[in-house]
C-alpha cells in the first residue's frame, strides 16, 4: 500500500489551512523578498514547491545535493528541475573538503560518534546552506509541528534568527493534510515514501520506519532522540544539543 492510500486523510480544517498557506506564500514573495524555498524533496517540500509554482510567485527553490542522496531522490531532483516554473538551484559541498574528511575519518564516520556525524552534516549541508541563503532576507521550509517534539512549537513566521526570517507555511498541517494535497493535485513525490520512509535525508542516515514508530525514527536511528537534527533547523540556544 502506497503513501497516498495510507495517509491522504485531510483534517477538518484543511481548507482553511490551505487558504492560509497560500496567503502566507503570497505575503512572503513581497514582504520578505528576496526569499527562497529550501527543499529536501520530501513530501512537505514538494507540496510547497507545487504551491509556489501554482501561485506564480517569484520564490526560487534550492536543494542541497549532499553527494550521498538516494538514487530516487536524485531522480526526483532531475524531474523537479525540468518541470518547475521557478528556478531550482542545486548546491553541493566543497568536494575537496569532503574527500579530505572521508580519507581521514572513513566513509562511515557518522556511525562512530555524534561529533563525526555533525562534522559530516556541516560539510555536506551546513556550509552549502550558507551559500544558498546568502543575500536572502527569508527562507521557506517544510517544518510541521507534528513532525517531532523538537518541532512542536514551530511558528508560521519565525523571527528568532536575527540574520533572516524563517517561514513555515505548513506548520499546522497534519501528515494527512500533506498527503491529501499530493493526491488531490497529482504532485510528483519521492517513491521512497511508498516504502515507509516518511522522512528522507542522506542514504547512510535514513532508514524505513516500522508501524508505530515516530515520524523521524528513521533519521540517525543509532543516536539519542535529542540529537536528531542536522543543524539546518536548530536555534542558537539549542546548538550544543542538537546541531
Amino acid at each position: 500500500m502506497g503513501a497516498i492510500a495510507l495517509y491522504a486523510r485531510p483534517s477538518a480544517a484543511y481548507g482553511e489551512k490551505l487558504a492560509a498557506t497560500r496567503a502566507l506564500l503570497l505575503r512572503a514573495a513581497t514582504e520578505f523578498a528576496p526569499v527562497t524555498q529550501a527543499s529536501s524533496l520530501g513530501a512537505e517540500d514538494v507540496v510547497i514547491t507545487h504551491l509556489i509554482n501554482s501561485l506564480a510567485v517569484d520564490i526560487p527553490v534550492f536543494v542541497l545535493e549532499t553527494g550521498t542522496l538516494h538514487p530516487q531522490t536524485l531522480e526526483l531532483l532531475e524531474r523537479t528541475v525540468a518541470t518547475s516554473r521557478v528556478p531550482v538551484n542545486v548546491y553541493r559541498p566543497v568536494q575537496e573538503h569532503v574527500v579530505r574528511f572521508v580519507e581521514r575519518e572513513g566513509a562511515e564516520a557518522m556511525y562512530r560518534s555524534i561529533e563525526l556525524r555533525k562534522a559530516c552534516c556541516h560539510l555536506r549541508k551546513m556550509e552549502p546552506l550558507e551559500r544558498a541563503l546568502a543575500g536572502h532576507r527569508a527562507w521557506i521550509t517544510g517544518l510541521r509541528r507534528e513532525q517531532s517534539n523538537a518541532r512542536a512549537d514551530v511558528p508560521a513566521i519565525d523571527t528568532s534568527d536575527a540574520r533572516r526570517v524563517k517561514i513555515n507555511p505548513l506548520a499546522d498541517w497534519t501528515n494527512g493534510d500533506v498527503w491529501h494535497y499530493i493526491a488531490s493535485n497529482a504532485v510528483d513525490y519521492n517513491p521512497l515514501h511508498d516504502e515507509f520512509y516518511p522522512s528522507i535525508g542522506c542514504a547512510p542516515c535514513t532508514r524505513a520506519v516500522a508501524v508505530g514508530e515516530d515520524f523521524r525514527a528513521g533519521r540517525w536511528w543509532w543516536e539519542d532522540e535529542a540529537a536528531k537534527e542536522c543543524g539546518l533547523h536548530v536555534k542558537d540556544n539549542q546548538e550544543s544539543a542538537t546541531a
